[in-house]
C-alpha cells in the first residue's frame, strides 16, 4: 500500500492562519515564504558479502523566511502547527525590523513536471533489494577471480515540498531520487587497486535493479579497477590535457560553475565578478545550467523559492552572459531570478546553486583531439577536488588517466592531479569534441554546509598548459 502523501494543511494547521502569520512576518520586508517539507529515505549497503547498513529515515518540518535587503530572518521547526509558525514569524520578524521594504512579486506559476511523482522507496520489496545486492557481489566474483572485495549500495529518497508565498500562491513539488553504486577491489600478485561506477536520477529504484543495468555498472567498476592494476606513476609538469566527456565535467562545475553563482558575484568574491559581457573563455565555449532536463539528478520542476526551473546560458561562445540567481541576489543585482534558489532542507535558507551544469559540444571528433596531444595525459575519470571560489584555483585527482605521447594513448597512470584555475583553463581550451554527454547521475554539491544533488556534463576537451602533479619526475 502506498504511504499517505504529505499535506501540511490536512490536520490542525489552517492555511489562512498560516498565510496571515507569514504576511505579518514579511510586512515591510522585500520577500519571504513558508517552506514545508517531508522527506523519507532508505539506504542499503552490502560490503564483502554482508549487509553492512540498512537505514530508513523520515523527517518533516517547515522554515519561515523574511528578507529585507541583504538581511534574512529565518526560523524553522519540526513541529508543523499554528503556534510553531507564530513563534517562527516573530523570530524572523526581529531580523528585518519594521517598514521600508516593498514586497517583490512572486514567481510565475508552472504546471511543468520533469519527473514522476511515484515514491521510489515503494517500487520493490526489501528482500528483493537485498537479493539484488547479493547478486551483484556474486556476479563480480564470478566475472574475475582477482576480485577480493565488492561494495554495492542502493539508495532512494522521496521529498515533498510546499511553498506558501505571501501573495497567497501555493507551489508544490514531489521529488523522487534513486541511485546505485558499485565499488570493487582486485588483487594481482599482491597489488590491489579499486574501481567504482554508478549513478541514478529522479525515478524509481526498479530500473536500476534490472540485471541488464547493474551488470553494466558492475563491469564498468571492474574495468576501472583492472586498468589501475596496469597503471604506472603519473608524470609531473606543465602539459596538454585531454579530458573525457561526461563526468569530467565535474571540473567545470567546481572550477567555473561556483564562480558563476549570483551571491559570489554580488559580493565581488568571485574570479568572474564584474566581467559580464566580456570574453572569459575560448571561442566556441558555451556553458549552461539547465534544471529542466527530465529525470536528471540535478533537475527541479521549481526551485526551493517556487521559481520554475530554467535553461540558463552562462557563457556563450566564450562571453560571460549570465549568472545563476536566487530571488534575493537577483533583486539586489537588478536582474531576474533564474530558478537556482536551492536549499538542503526546511532547516536551511535558499541560496544560488547549480542544477545540471554542462558545456555544449563542438565539431571535433574525440579521437582527433587525443591525437593532437604531443606530450600529456588523457583524463577520463575524476575523484575528489578542491577549489578556491575567489580565484578559481583547483586541484583534482584523476581516478582513470592515460599517458599520451605523439598522439598515442599509452599506459594508464596513477597519482595524477590536475592543478590550475578555472578562468585560465577556460581560455586555454583548444578543441571541443562533438560527443557532449551528461554524467551518469552521481553528483552532490556542497556549499556553506548545504548539500544538494547536481548533474554535470561536457564533451571531450583539449586544454593546453595545465599543471599535472604526479609521482614521476
Amino acid at each position: 500500500m502506498n504511504a499517505r502523501r504529505f499535506d501540511p494543511f490536512e490536520g490542525a494547521l489552517d492555511k489562512d492562519a498560516a498565510l496571515h502569520l507569514l504576511r505579518e512576518a514579511v510586512n515591510g520586508a522585500d520577500d519571504g515564504e513558508l517552506f514545508f517539507e517531508r522527506r523519507t529515505s532508505e539506504g542499503l549497503v552490502l560490503d564483502d558479502g554482508r549487509i553492512r547498513t540498512a537505514s530508513y529515515d523520515a523527517a518533516e518540518g517547515f522554515g519561515l523566511r523574511a528578507v529585507k535587503g541583504e538581511t534574512t530572518g529565518y526560523a524553522h521547526s519540526t513541529e508543523i502547527s499554528d503556534s510553531a509558525i507564530r513563534r517562527a514569524a516573530e523570530t524572523a520578524r526581529l531580523a528585518v525590523g519594521d517598514g521600508g521594504g516593498t514586497l517583490a512579486h512572486g514567481p510565475r506559476p508552472t504546471n511543468v513536471k520533469l519527473y514522476s511523482d511515484e515514491n521510489p522507496l515503494e517500487g520493490a520489496a526489501f528482500e528483493v533489494k537485498i537479493d539484488t545486492l547479493m547478486e551483484i557481489d556474486a556476479y563480480l566474483r564470478d566475472l574475475d577471480k582477482r576480485v577480493v572485495q565488492v561494495s554495492a549500495s542502493l539508495a532512494a529518497s522521496f521529498q515533498e515540498v510546499f511553498i506558501l508565498r505571501p501573495e497567497g500562491i501555493m507551489v508544490s513539488d514531489v521529488r523522487p531520487m534513486a541511485r546505485l553504486n558499485i565499488s570493487v577491489i582486485v588483487d594481482q600478485g599482491g597489488r590491489r587497486e579499486s574501481g567504482s561506477a554508478g549513478g541514478g536520477g529522479r525515478y524509481g529504484l526498479t530500473s536500476l535493479m534490472l540485471p541488464r543495468h547493474w551488470q553494466g555498472v558492475a563491469r564498468e567498476a571492474l574495468r576501472v579497477a583492472c586498468v589501475n592494476l596496469e597503471a604506472v606513476p603519473a608524470p609531473a609538469g606543465v602539459m596538454d590535457v585531454a579530458l573525457g566527456n561526461g563526468w569530467p565535467g565535474i571540473l567545470l562545475h567546481e572550477a567555473v560553475g561556483h564562480g558563476l553563482e549570483g551571491d559570489f558575484n554580488r559580493k565581488k568574491t568571485s574570479a568572474f565578478a564584474g566581467l559580464m559581457g566580456q570574453q572569459v573563455a575560448a571561442r566556441g565555449v558555451t556553458v549552461l545550467d539547465d534544471g529542466t532536463i527530465p529525470d536528471r539528478r540535478g533537475s527541479i520542476s521549481v526551485d526551493d523559492e517556487g521559481t520554475p526551473s530554467a535553461k540558463n546560458v552562462l557563457i556563450e561562445d566564450g562571453v560571460l552572459v549570465g549568472y545563476m540567481q536566487d530571488r534575493q541576489n537577483a533583486r539586489l543585482m537588478g536582474v531576474d531570478p533564474t530558478g537556482n534558489g536551492r536549499r538542503e532542507s526546511y532547516a536551511h535558507t535558499p541560496m544560488p546553486r547549480m542544477t545540471n551544469t554542462y558545456m555544449l559540444g563542438g565539431n571535433t571528433a574525440p579521437e582527433d583531439i587525443v591525437a593532437d596531444v604531443k606530450d600529456g595525459i588523457y583524463a577520463v575519470g575524476f575523484g575528489g577536488g578542491q577549489v578556491d571560489i575567489t580565484n578559481g584555483k583547483f586541484v583534482f585527482s584523476c581516478t582513470e588517466a592515460y599517458r599520451v605521447e605523439n598522439g598515442r594513448v599509452g599506459a594508464p597512470v596513477k597519482g595524477a592531479t590536475l592543478i590550475g584555475d578555472g578562468a585560465t583553463a577556460l581560455k586555454q581550451i583548444r578543441a571541443i569534441g562533438n560527443d557532449m554527454a551528461l554524467d551518469p547521475g552521481m553528483g552532490n554539491c556542497g556549499k556553506q554546509g548545504q548539500w544538494v544533488p547536481v548533474g554535470v556534463g561536457q564533451p571531450t576537451l583539449l586544454i593546453g598548459g595545465l599543471t599535472v602533479g604526479g609521482s614521476a619526475s
